[in-house]
């Protein structure tokens, strides 16, 4: 019984889910005609569009073919018309060809006649010069017969006179031309350089270093001397100076080529008769002090004129020989001062010139520090400091600047010669410096010696402390211009042969006296 119930729903299940199966069957292939009617009618509506696009494309296609057929066939009604015009032009110069060869055939003919006519000329001529030629040669011959002169004789003479002629015009000339080119470059030298030294002010310079020493009394003498002058010489070996004590009263001479050992021998005695106590250990103590002392005073010197010329990278070396030249002086001068001044002026120049004023002011600065070692090293103090700077690693621009100063070699570049006009600047200011009388006069004698070497002067002196050198001539033997060329000559051969500052002016005087007397 439970079985057959149990087939029963089985069975009732199995039909159910057949019957379910079939709905299913049913509705999908009801999708499925109903997917297929869509795709036919889209692709229906396909076909449609195509044919529409196929129809809307020939006709632009058609469009386009008759646009393009109007325009070519315009195009060449356009080339049409161009070429009908440039076949008009051709024409047109064809025929202004042919009549350009009409007039060309009549030229021809017309300098084919003009042609002949010239030969004819030509024979004329020929015949005239022939005829003028014999001419020339009788009248020549008649010439030198009457002037007893050859015709090479007249022409070199003829050629002598107009030499000598070109010679003096070419001579006024070249001194016209001298003379303005002098005074337009004197003029822009004396702007600058008067320029630089009116920015520059500073006092006249006095002796630094003295080499005397003045003692309260006379008894000094005897205590600085000491028995047997053994304080004397300790002093002599200590500092390497001679100490002269001479009948003047109060005053012991310290004589030496060192300055800078020479200062320390004034200051060490200085301070000793200040202390009082003399003996040859307190005068090695005093020394060997002072020593130490006047080691820092030279780098202090030597440290401030490069910080106030504002100089960078200097050499150690240089700066400590910086610092000597403060106790050294020439004619007068004190030489580290003398070298600021030429490093501002070089300066100056440069700067007015468009040229680096800190090379200037490098090179002038240190342009003597050779005088700082002259003592111990020969040679000349020029040459001496540019080894030292070449060898303290400076450019050899300023080594050239300071080995040519004092033109012992030549001058490669132009800051050497500003160094040279700076030098001669700062040492030739009113009071700079001292120049001893018989320098002085030998200057003078060399000056007229060098008027006098010369043919047809009568006297030649000397003035204005050798600024200007008067010159008389024979006024027979010299004119005019020859008087200008011997002006010319004579300051050729004193720029030549001597070193002065400044400039010397040449006068030459050439005067016609006319004496007669009445009796």
């Amino acid at each position: 019984m439970d079985i057959s119930i149990i087939s029963l729903i089985i069975a009732g299940v199995g039909i159910a889910v057949t019957a379910l199966l079939l709905l299913f069957a049913r509705k999908k292939i009801s999708d499925a005609h109903q997917l297929l009617k869509q795709a036919q009618d889209k692709l229906q509506s396909n076909k449609q569009e195509v044919e529409n696009e196929r129809r809307e494309s020939l006709l632009k296609v058609k469009d386009e073919l008759y646009r393009r057929r109007t325009e070519f066939e315009a195009e060449l009604k356009r080339e049409r018309a161009e070429l009908d015009r440039q076949q008009s032009k051709l024409s047109d110069k064809y025929e202004a060809i042919d009549k350009k060869e009409q007039d060309l055939d009549a030229t021809k003919r017309e300098l084919q006649q003009k042609e002949r006519a010239i030969s004819r000329t030509e024979d004329i001529l020929r015949s005239s010069e022939v005829r003028l030629k014999n001419t020339y040669n009788d009248l020549v011959s008649k010439l030198e017969r009457v002037a007893s002169m050859t015709r090479e004789d007249a022409r070199q003479s003829l050629f002598d006179m107009l030499r000598d002629e070109v010679q003096l015009s070419n001579q006024k000339w070249i001194q016209k031309v001298e003379d303005e080119s002098k005074q337009v470059a004197k003029d822009q030298a004396v702007q600058i350089i008067v320029g630089a030294m009116q920015r520059y002010t500073a006092d006249q310079v006095s002796i630094h270093s003295s080499s005397v020493v003045h003692l309260p009394n006379e008894e000094m003498k005897g205590r600085i001397i000491g028995k047997e002058g053994r304080n004397i010489k300790s002093l002599e070996m200590a500092t390497g100076m001679d100490f002269v004590i001479g009948e003047t009263p109060e005053i012991i001479t310290i004589s030496g080529f060192n300055p800078v050992r020479r200062e320390i021998a004034r200051r060490s005695l200085e301070r000793l008769i200040i202390d009082g106590r003399i003996n040859p250990t307190r005068i090695e103590e005093t020394v060997q002090q002072t020593e130490k002392e006047i080691d820092e005073v030279i780098q202090e010197y030597g440290k401030a004129a490069i910080l106030e010329c504002n100089l960078q990278g200097v050499h150690p070396e240089i700066v400590t020989l910086l610092g000597k030249l403060h106790f050294r002086t020439s004619f007068s001068q004190n030489v580290l001062i003398h070298s600021k001044e030429v490093g501002i002026f070089a300066r100056m120049i440069a700067q007015e010139l468009g040229l680096n004023g800190d090379i200037a002011m490098r090179a002038g600065l240190f342009h003597d520090i050779g005088k700082a070692v002259t003592a111990e090293v020969e040679g000349p103090h020029a040459k001496i400091g540019g080894d030292i700077a070449k060898r303290c690693g400076e450019d050899a621009i300023i080594v050239n600047a300071i080995a040519a100063h004092h033109e012992e070699v030549p001058f490669n570049s132009i800051y050497a010669i500003l160094v040279v006009i700076a030098d001669t600047i700062s040492a030739s200011r009113p009071g700079a410096r001292r120049e001893t009388l018989t320098a002085y006069v030998k200057r003078l004698e060399q000056l007229e010696d060098i008027a006098l070497s010369f043919e047809g002067i009568k006297k030649a002196y000397a003035l204005q402390a050798g600024r200007e050198v008067r010159i008389i001539v024979e006024e027979d033997r010299l004119d005019d211009d020859k008087a200008a060329m011997l002006a010319r000559s004579i300051a050729e051969k004193v720029e030549k042969e001597m070193n002065f500052p400044g400039q010397i002016k040449i006068n030459v005087i050439r005067e016609k006296r006319a004496i007669e007397y009445a009796r």
